[in-house]
């Protein structure tokens, strides 16, 4: 059985005198309630407790849990209102407030709460959709040192070059460009002097960078054939300039995903470049822990990690989006080799066959 309480030590290490805060969402109307989502909330008061007897003996105080209604998107805003101690609250004092906060949430709240924390800078989150009660034997009780180690030697080798070169098990090929980008690692340390930006995931593990969004009138050079998962089956998108241009093909699923994205041009944005890296992390169809064992890229909003695509670049508040489509080692699409490329041409191998190159010494 995971510790928790070293958990909370190693990855967040609460000092006396802190306010910590745990969040979760709520089914309603058209969103209804499935086990994993209950088992989530169950999971979320044990948290709270164990966390609560911790504050107990290191002094910090726990607020009482904090429930709001589901926002029904990955990433999209938060409510204004929320529950605690049965009475509605404003939602964003939880911010102002607290200087700790984990949201284990059926539907992602990373991209506001980096929000909170750039509002209310004494502010450090946890961002924990879809997080399960298995994961405490697999992506949670990782070594964070070794992860911390393994994501800063990713980070670098992003750091240094423009692009990357991909080829898929599809046979399909992509190039990602990230030049005017800083690359960032998502290590699972949030310590009290952690920089900007304040959340992590949880379980966490990856080195990441936005995509180039052509903002500064040069072109983006993101293009190619991106092929995603969706609805059971793999859809094939084309994109040009960084942008979803065309879904190929006349399935249901790629019906159904046309729809959806062209229903607001900002999904069609690719957003992020991810290279997950926690060695205890499986692939069986929860992002949160798939996309930390191996790369994934993103569409939609980007703004949050460094992009400029934001919520005003959406037609609606509705609209707001932003979700991973993972390759990792086991996803139903795999990246077959993904070489990074500098600013002369000279390309570096940093994934090939499902893993990365040794001397990264990352471990998948």
């Amino acid at each position: 059985m995971l510790n928790l309480q070293k958990l909370f030590i190693d990855v967040f290490d609460p000092q006396p005198g802190e306010t910590a805060a745990i969040l979760v969402d709520l089914p309603h109307g058209e969103l209804r309630d499935t086990r994993a989502w209950s088992d989530r909330r169950a999971m979320a008061e044990r948290w709270h407790a164990a966390l609560s007897e911790f504050g107990a003996e290191r002094h910090f105080y726990v607020l009482p849990l904090v429930s709001f209604e589901a926002t029904g998107m990955n990433n999209g805003q938060l409510p204004a209102t929320a529950t605690q101690d049965g009475g509605e609250i404003v939602f964003e004092q939880i911010g102002a407030r607290a200087t700790l906060l984990l949201a284990l949430t059926e539907f992602s709240a990373s991209a506001p709460l980096i929000g909170w924390s750039k509002k209310f800078p004494q502010l450090r989150a946890a961002s924990m959709p879809r997080v399960a009660p298995e994961m405490e034997s697999t992506a949670l009780a990782a070594d964070y040192a070794q992860v911390a180690r393994s994501c800063e030697r990713l980070r670098a080798r992003l750091a240094g070059a423009h692009s990357a070169e991909i080829e898929f098990s599809s046979g399909d090929e992509f190039v990602f460009d990230f030049r005017f980008r800083e690359a960032e690692v998502d290590d699972g340390r949030l310590h009290r002097d952690a920089p900007p930006p304040r959340l992590i995931n949880l379980p966490s593990g990856e080195a990441y960078t936005a995509a180039y969004e052509g903002e500064r009138k040069v072109p983006s050079l993101t293009s190619g054939i991106l092929p995603v998962w969706s609805g059971n089956e793999m859809v094939r998108l084309r994109v040009t300039k960084n942008r979803v241009e065309e879904i190929v093909g006349d399935t249901v699923a790629s019906r159904n995903l046309r729809d959806f994205l062209f229903l607001d041009p900002a999904r069609c944005n690719v957003a992020e470049l991810g290279l997950g890296c926690n060695p205890r992390a499986r692939v069986w169809g929860n992002v949160l822990e798939d996309e930390k064992a191996g790369p994934h890229i993103a569409l939609g909003r980007s703004e949050h990690l460094g992009g400029v695509t934001g919520p005003d670049s959406f037609q609606d508040a509705l609209n707001v989006w932003h979700e991973d489509f993972v390759y990792a080692r086991g996803s139903p699409i795999q990246i077959k080799h993904l070489a990074l490329v500098d600013s002369t041409g000279k390309r570096e191998p940093l994934f090939v066959d499902g893993s990365y190159m040794s001397d990264l010494e990352v471990g998948i």
